[in-house]
Order: C-alpha cells, then structure tokens, then sequence
C-alpha cells in the first residue's frame, strides 16, 4: 500500500477555533433550488428533450421549488429555446425565480440576458474555476488574473441588467470551492460583492460548491462557517451549497453546512449529477420531516415524482434508495419482520399519531407508499412476516402459537425455490394446508343445542375412510360436545390446547374463522383453520382440518 501513500494526501484540516456549527440544530428549510434541467441534465447519456424538460420542470414548481436553474441558455439552442417557451407559454409563477448558469464571458452573457427577455425575476449564476489545481493546469493563471475574469463578468452582468426589464440577482460560485484556499475565495467572493454594490436590495446568492468531494463533512462544515465569518456584509449574503457525492457523503456535508450557517441548498432529484451525482434534495428534505420540520417541499406522492424522473432522465432508481427505493420499506429479516408488525399494530391501537415502528423511521404513507410491500418473505424471513402478510392482505389473524408452524412450511417451500415468494403464493401455501386440506375425515353435518343446564349436546355427520358415521357427544360447549362424539370412533386420542376465532369480510357476510390446536397422543401439536358462516361449524372444520392435518 506505499504507492497510496505515496500517491494522496490527507485534506487539510480547517483552522477554526471555537467553531459553533456542531452545538447547532437545523430548526427550519433552506432556500431549495434545483437544478435538474442544467446541472442533472449535462451528465444524462441522452440530454432531455424539450417534451421531458417541460414535463421535468413542471413537477418541480408542483413539489415546492421557488428557485430553478433551467439552464445554460448561452451554450446550445436547446437550452435557448427551453427558456423561451417558458416565457412564451407563461409557465413561470410570480413566485418561482428561475436562474440560469452564464461563464465570465461577453457573448456567452449577452446571449444569456437575450433568453431573458420577459423574466421579471431571474438569478443569473456567474462562475469561474478557483481551486489551485484548475489555476496551475487548466488556466493558468494567477489569482490576480483569476480575480480579474470574475470581475469582469460581474460589469458585463451590470452592464446588461441595465438594459434588461425586470428584476435581476446574481450568484457568484468560485467553482472548485473546497479545493481553493479559503482566504483566497474570502477575497474573490467579497470582490464580487463589492462590485456588485451589495446592500439590502441587492443581495447577493454565494454558492460555495463542493464540486469535488475531497474531505469528510465536518471539513465542508468548517470552510462554511469560516466564510461566513469572514464574508464582507454577510447579513447581505445568501450562503448558497452545492455537493457532490464523490465519496459519498454529500447529504452529510450538506447537512453539516446547514448547521455551519449555510441558507441555501442546490441539488438534484435522485441525486442525479456529473460522476457520482449532486446531492439528493429528496433524501435531505425527508431527512427533514423524519425530524418534524416542514421542508417546504411536497413528496406525499413519491410514485409519481419517480415516475416523471425516472422517464425523462431514462434512469432508474436504485432499490436501496433512501427513502424512495422499491425495498426500503422491505423487511426480510424474521426479526425485523416481527418488530414492524408489532409495530404497526401498537401505532394503530393508540391514539397519538407520533410514529413509533421500528425499522421504519418514515410512515411510507406520508409519501403516498402503502404497506403491502413492507413484508416480503424468502429464505431469511420468520414467522412474523408471514402472519403481517396473511393479516393486512387477506384478513386472517393467525394466533401467535400458530407462528412457527407456518413458518416452517413456507420455510421449506422458500428453502427449495431459493427465492422470494409473492403474498399470493403465501396465501396459496396458507390455503393448501389448512383451508383446503384433504383426508379421511369429511364434515358432512353438525347441529348443537344447549341444554337446561347449560351443556351442549350436538349430533355429527361425518365420513371416515369413507364410511359414514353418526355420533352424538354432550359438553361444555360445542368444540368440547364435538370431541367427545369423535371420540366415540376415531381411533386416535388428542386434546385440544389452543382455541381462537375471529370474523372475516364484511359484517353483511362475514364468515367466522377459527384456530384450533390439538396435541397428539405423542405430544406433538397441530393447528386447524375452519371457516364458516357459522361460528360452531367453523370450530368444527378446524378440529377436522387438524386431525387430517397430523395424518
């Protein structure tokens, strides 16, 4: 491992005494911005045409977003054209800003303020590269000269804005910001904002971009804090992030930023973005309300809004993603299982509605997710699941003592397919073994009635083996009356050890269900499912269905 050694260097850590940002809370949202349509749709294999721009930009001002880069109209027509239609069609609300990205150079701007025309409100993004490996081997160019292309571009914005008819913002982001040394982007950025003539009515959008993830977090968190320190009027300045995910933490160090005084929040749906991605508005806004605070974004119905990605972008969402991923509200686990369904039962008994399941740090309902999904059975699930399937699907409360017997049988038939099973095969599997069992004992007839001294006395038709026996049996009830006209004939002894019954379907025809154990003469047990419109019937079947069950 020496030529790693040899080869990287430890980022170096920020001097910050007495930094403030790890007491801190996050206690409200950011200004959002997205920029899908400009960041996100530069690292698409297949950019987005003008139908999937619109459809895009559409869903965005639908979820929340008051601020939206819609492009780099001075790069390509498309890009152009996009804006005009929006102009043209109307579609920018009052309330919407819509931003858009322009390079330190006169024609590239001049190009940009002509996209403009009709905006009444715009933000236009100024950017140039600042960071010592794009000064010494792209530009080469000192920091004087680097500072000069920065001012440059802000006089032809002015020069521009002067002319244009409607209210104009700029945002400045030294590009390459956590690979620039953070005095020299103090110096640059407060350059821009004097020129600009910073003041209340004229604030000004920094964007401090971690185009390259180069540290951990609490490294982006540190340079957040020392700029605001040491930003000239920085009641005047909006602190605007901007991560990627290069070593995969940059909802982490957005969150960190935001706690480091950071007001502003750029990113992308779904972490779309160059290399490995922008940060993920989704997961940081969600991240949010799992706290209790109102991201000022709207994903009740996340199927939707991965559907609308997922078809303009031609990309597909990762099973795992947080939050949004097909299995993230998945249990496979027999414990995990378990405690959800525990879970799940305890939130509906009580009568608060703070959200207390295990492995579910989100209701998927707040998302418009129901919970079929939430338990799904193969090789490495337990008996819990299989009871949550067979309960929120189709309405059958398998008593807890059930459990392990059915578990083993969909454990076995999980073990030979080597796969998940489907809640229809679970059911399949449920109904085969207990609601339509076949053997030598057939229920053909039950009648009970209660005697003067509160016994049940009942007659029962049955076949064994095929031949037809009439028996009668008094008890104290009519499983107990039931037992002793069995016995009577069926040559096997059992007890019964467990009894439960519940209604199933609509009260109008609603069958009874019940549960019965039996312990056989070698002290095994087996469990017996009976349904009918009769609650003494349905016991009846459930006793048939056991002892047919241990043959």
């Amino acid at each position: 491992m020496k030529e790693f050694v040899q080869k990287y260097r430890p980022y170096p850590q920020v001097d910050l005494p007495n930094r403030q940002w790890p007491n801190n809370t996050i206690d409200k949202a950011p200004i959002w911005c997205s920029v899908d349509l400009r960041d996100g749709n530069q690292a698409l294999i297949t950019p987005m045409n003008m139908d999937q721009k619109l459809e895009l930009y559409k869903l965005l001002i639908k979820l929340g977003f008051k601020n939206i880069e819609v492009g780099f109209p001075s790069a390509s027509k498309v890009e152009f054209d996009f804006l005009r239609r929006l102009v043209d069609d109307n579609l920018i609300p009052d309330d919407v800003t819509i931003q858009v990205l322009v390079q330190a150079r006169e024609h590239l701007i001049k190009k940009t303020f002509e996209s403009l025309k009709g905006v009444k409100h715009a933000i236009v993004h100024l950017y140039n590269s600042t960071s010592v490996a794009q000064r010494k081997i792209v530009f080469q160019k000192s920091q004087d000269e680097i500072i000069k292309l920065a001012l440059e571009g802000v006089e032809l914005v002015k020069k521009y804005e002067a002319l244009h008819d409607g209210k104009i913002s700029l945002e400045y982001s030294p590009e390459s910001f956590t690979g620039t040394e953070l005095e020299y982007a103090a110096r640059i950025c407060n350059e821009v904002t004097a020129s600009w003539g910073i003041s209340a009515e004229r604030k000004v959008i920094i964007n401090l971009p971690a185009t390259v993830e180069m540290a951990t977090p609490n490294v982006y968190a540190d340079q957040i804090e020392w700029m605001s320190r040491h930003l000239d009027n920085r009641e005047h300045v909006l602190i605007s992030t901007h991560t990627h995910n290069d070593r995969g933490t940059s909802v982490a160090a957005t969150e960190l930023a935001l706690l480091a005084g950071a007001d502003r929040v750029e990113g992308t749906l779904l972490s779309n973005g160059e290399r490995t991605g922008n940060v993920d508005i989704i997961t940081l806004a969600l991240n949010m309300h799992t706290q209790g605070l109102d991201a000022k974004l709207d994903f009740s119905d996340i199927t939707t809004v991965l559907d609308v990605i997922e078809r303009c972008t031609d990309m597909k969402t990762h099973e795992r993603h947080p939050y949004v991923g097909e299995l993230v509200y998945t249990a496979f686990s027999g414990s995990h299982q378990d405690a959800i369904n525990k879970g799940l039962a305890y939130q509906r008994s009580k009568e608060d509605s703070f959200w207390e399941v295990p492995y579910l740090p989100i209701d998927p309902d707040d998302l418009g997710r129901n919970y079929e999904g939430i338990i799904r059975i193969n090789s490495q699930s337990g008996k819990g699941g299989i009871a949550y399937l067979l309960e929120e699907l189709y309405g059958y409360s398998l008593p807890k003592k059930m459990h392990p017997e059915l578990g083993r049988i969909v454990q076995a038939v999980t073990d030979k397919e080597g796969r998940e099973l489907e809640s229809q095969e679970i059911f399949n599997i449920f109904k085969e073994n207990y609601l339509d069992v076949k053997g030598s004992l057939v229920l053909l007839d039950f009648t009970a009635s209660i005697n003067k001294d509160h016994t049940v006395s009942c007659e029962l038709t049955y076949t064994l083996d095929e031949k037809k026996i009439v028996s009668t049996g008094s008890g104290n009830g009519p499983i107990d009356a039931c037992k002793k006209a069995l016995s009577k004939v069926y040559p096997h002894s059992f007890t019964i050890t467990d009894y439960t019954q519940h209604a199933h379907g609509e009260k109008s025809s609603a069958e009874s269900i019940s549960y019965i154990q039996i312990q056989t003469e070698n002290l095994e047990t087996f469990y017996g499912v009976g349904a009918d419109t009769n609650i003494s019937v349905a016991s009846v079947k459930a006793i048939f269905c056991a002892l047919n069950r241990v043959v």
